[in-house]
């Protein structure tokens, strides 16, 4: 059995604000903290609503050490930043954004989806594929979704969808509410969606609505993506929609209003049970973690030949790292902007 590492650093791009991969960085954090004999520290270049809430409820700091057993690292800026401080993991959410593209310098990768695997997988990096994890015990169903839809919480990130969606919700006499991590943020998305009867959104936010045994529509209108749905989430369909991180792209449709009033109309209250218990088996941050401690597994002599086989199809960011002194080392004040690397 391989004995799991002690000091862990967790490390993300920017946790000023409330988005999929500060609420990922949260929830794993929690799940390690669970975990007996772990020695945890975060970072992030950019610091505020979530750094806060992790010094304050999991009384979890900021890097201090020069060295650790293991870092988890999202983004490519991250990795970039600590390569020299320990064996890294780095986690990739997506195949689009660019901070979410592997970097040559991480020891070994995961993608939460088996569309990030592959991407990986074509780009020349060995990989695993551990889903999203949620907090299961903190997000979960305060009351039952209604027999019939009184209430839509949209998380969507594009404006252009919150309207066609309201359009629709004042048609229906429904009650409608929104939140956007970039035009109202809020830390504690539980409780507003225990008060909606259907949740509309795409990656995480249907996770979240999944854990707390709410029915989902899977659709968004974000710049990178593009309008792209899957749809009503109907249980059955989980293990397809979860290919592409349940975010549009697994049956790449482009809805319209008539599209979305049709999805709504297969709503079934029932589903939010079904959905919870899917959450609770597939999607648990305490089981992501314990995988994630088991990848140490690959830091593997084949896996190290690989990396730096790597290093000859990336020299000039090789020869920049080699070049490279980290902004904490050379100023010693905290990050609060990050470098475009």
């Amino acid at each position: 059995m391989v004995k799991n590492p002690s000091k862990i650093l967790v490390a993300t791009n920017h946790l000023d604000q409330i988005g999929g991969s500060e609420a990922y960085t949260y929830d794993l954090l929690k799940a390690l903290k669970q975990i007996e004999g772990l020695q945890l520290e975060y970072f992030a270049f950019n610091r505020g609503l979530v750094s806060d809430k992790i010094e304050s409820e999991l009384q979890i700091p900021f890097m201090s050490n020069e060295k650790y057993d293991l870092i988890i690292a999202n983004h490519r800026t991250s990795v970039f930043e600590l390569y020299n401080k320990g064996k890294i993991i780095q986690v990739c959410h997506g195949i689009i954004p660019d901070l979410e593209q592997p970097s040559p310098l991480a020891d070994y990768h995961i993608g939460i989806s088996e569309e990030v695997s592959n991407h990986l997988t074509k780009l020349g990096y060995p990989n695993s594929v551990i889903l999203n994890g949620v907090d299961v015990q903190q997000k979960i169903s305060l009351s039952d979704p209604k027999n019939q839809i009184e209430s839509v919480l949209s998380l969507c990130q594009s404006e252009r969808a919150n309207e066609i969606l309201k359009k629709i919700c004042n048609h229906k006499g429904w009650e409608f509410r929104s939140y956007n991590k970039l035009v109202n943020p809020t830390l504690d998305i539980e409780e507003h969606i225990n008060k909606s009867d259907i949740v509309v959104g795409v990656g995480r936010s249907i996770y979240d609505a999944m854990a707390c045994g709410r029915p989902c529509l899977i659709y968004d209108n974000r710049g990178y993506n593009g309008n792209k749905a899957d749809g009503y989430l109907q249980p059955k369909n989980f293990w397809k929609y979860i290919r592409n991180n349940c975010s549009g792209r697994y049956l790449n449709r482009k809805y319209t209003e008539k599209d979305l009033i049709r999805e709504f109309g297969k709503y079934n209250a029932d589903h939010g049970k079904e959905l919870r218990d899917i959450a609770v088996d597939n999607l648990n941050s305490n089981k992501m973690a314990v995988e994630l401690l088991s990848m140490t597994k690959n830091f593997t002599i084949g896996n190290k030949l690989k990396k730096l086989l790597r290093y000859k199809d990336h020299g000039k960011l090789i020869k920049r790292v080699m070049l490279y002194k980290p902004l904490y080392e050379l100023t010693g004040i905290p990050y609060f902007n990050k470098p475009s690397y």
